[in-house]
């Protein structure tokens, strides 16, 4: 009879599905877990906060299409993860976190860090289980990988008491479900196609809005088809740059506004409706803007702004049934319309400003400033992490990217912190694969202070990163002192809140 510990059938069931990296902090009671992982070939990356550790395993799961797991302790150790699991929600990111916690027997007893772990995750995740038995952790953990990947990606959490850790179980008498397969690839109706591409033909101001959806689905054959078969402009979003490179002719970013303001038909690839692209709302919208949406969740079509077309389906295929009917037709919208003139103008206008700021020699020099330089060294192929405020949103537009998956941020949640536990996966992968590409990790100085520890990580690991700092006292070090007499003054101290970043926002150095 072969016995196998709580520890060794996590291990097997994870390498089972085929998981490949581990993130986590150890201790009681998970270290034989972190153990049994290595033993069976699992990469594991000891991190030094469980919040950026599950923001790293996140992250590969983003760029591989595939979770890894964020092992982390019980009580405050998964209290921590919460932030990243979160994060990979809102991001429709896949992650599975494995916390351990109390043993059974003393559960309400008041037993060391005792928490409700798996009622808590369930407001964080898609899935939140404790297996029942030893017999179960191999089942429990094919759902997590599964449920992880399948439909709108995210974050699952499994919970290993303390005493199933170490307690043994007859390996003859646990079942280990085979690898799960990739996520089914569903189509949009024939029907939606047929509205979506006449929609598209009729309309006199086209636009195309690439997603991170369509970064994560792997669609960029196919969207680069679909532009250059039609001709029309296309926007991406933060992450979808580099679906198609952001120099491509069709690329529509430097007009980001008039884009969005005078479009009269929209498709959306893989993005949603959020903060990010304003809720497809007035006055940042056209109020008879058509919207073609293309999403994997139907309870995202028609979310905030209803879908003239909803094509339901992954985002890979569904582009490809929009190609196939656009080449059937051979239709192509033209290149001298009034509507390429406007977007080709305010492109022109808007370059010239951001190139006279960029030449500036005022010291502290600006965002503008800095970004040039650094976009001068920086290789076409590498990897870019950007968060902060403005150091983000200015680098977004001073930052090219040319490859899918290699531009990382703060996301659909606007999470600060990220950076350095991003920087970490995707240096891992690269690593991993002898790309020999860079991971450039471009932060705020606040931002960066949220993590900033992990830099200890990167060098114990000897990761391919770069970190520049823009220090712009982002802090929100206060107001000078006549400003601070006229709000006595005032009798109103309310108003401090925010004047610090607003007194210093331009004033940056690196």
């Amino acid at each position: 009879m072969e016995e196998l510990t709580g520890a060794q059938l996590i291990a097997e069931a994870l390498k089972a599905q085929n998981v490949e990296y581990m993130f986590g902090i150890v201790g009681v009671p998970v270290i034989e877990v972190a153990m049994a992982a290595q033993a069976v070939g699992i990469k594991y990356v000891g991190m030094r906060n469980e919040q950026a550790a599950c923001y790293a395993a996140s992250a590969v799961g983003y760029l591989t299409g595939h979770p890894a797991v964020c092992l982390v302790v019980s009580g405050p150790g998964l209290i921590h993860a919460l932030g990243g699991m979160a994060n990979a929600n809102m991001n429709c990111w896949p992650v599975v976190v494995i916390g351990g916690s109390s043993d059974q027997n003393q559960e309400t007893t008041g037993a060391f860090q005792e928490f409700p772990q798996v009622e808590t995750c369930r407001l964080y995740s898609k899935f939140s289980a404790r297996p029942g038995s030893l017999v179960m952790i191999p089942a429990v953990v094919e759902k997590a990988v599964r449920s992880s990947m399948y439909g709108r990606p995210g974050a699952c959490y499994i919970d290993i008491p303390g005493n199933m850790v170490n307690a043994k179980v007859d390996q003859k008498t646990v079942r280990f479900p085979s690898c799960c397969p990739p996520p089914p690839v569903s189509l949009a109706s024939n029907l939606e196609i047929s509205k979506a591409v006449t929609v598209i033909k009729q309309a006199q101001r086209p636009l195309l809005i690439v997603g991170k959806g369509a970064a994560y689905g792997r669609a960029e054959n196919e969207i680069k088809e679909l532009v250059e078969l039609s001709g029309l402009p296309f926007l991406p979003t933060p992450m979808g740059k580099g679906v198609l490179p952001d120099d491509h002719p069709n690329c529509v970013a430097a007009a980001r506004s008039r884009a969005l303001l005078q479009a009269d038909v929209i498709v959306l690839l893989g993005a949603r409706l959020n903060w990010i692209l304003h809720f497809g709302f007035p006055p940042r919208f056209s109020p008879d803007v058509k919207l073609i949406q293309v999403d994997i969740c139907a309870e995202e079509l028609s979310n905030n702004v209803r879908a003239t077309a909803a094509l339901l389906g992954d985002v890979r295929a569904v582009v490809s049934q929009l190609v196939d009917v656009l080449r059937s037709d051979t239709w192509t919208y033209p290149t001298d319309t009034v509507w390429w003139t406007n977007l080709r103008e305010k492109i022109a206008s808007n370059a010239q400003i951001s190139k006279a700021l960029s030449l500036q020699n005022s010291l502290p020099m600006n965002y503008y400033t800095a970004f040039h330089h650094i976009a001068e060294l920086l290789p076409k192929d590498c990897v870019i992490v950007s968060e902060g405020a403005n150091t983000m949103d200015i680098g977004r537009t001073m930052l090219l990217n040319y490859f899918p998956r290699r531009r990382l941020d703060a996301g659909t949640f606007g999470t600060m912190g990220v950076g350095p536990g991003f920087a970490i996966a995707a240096a891992v992968l690269e690593k991993a694969q002898h790309t020999g590409r860079r991971v450039v990790c471009v932060e705020g100085d606040s931002a960066f202070g949220l993590s900033g520890m992990e830099v200890e990580t990167m060098c114990r690991y000897k990761l391919p990163v770069i970190i520049i700092v823009i220090n712009n006292n982002g802090i929100y070090s206060g107001v000078d002192k006549e400003t601070w007499r006229e709000m006595e003054k005032m009798g109103d101290m309310t108003i401090i809140k925010g004047t610090g970043h607003q007194s210093v926002k331009d004033r940056t150095q690196v």
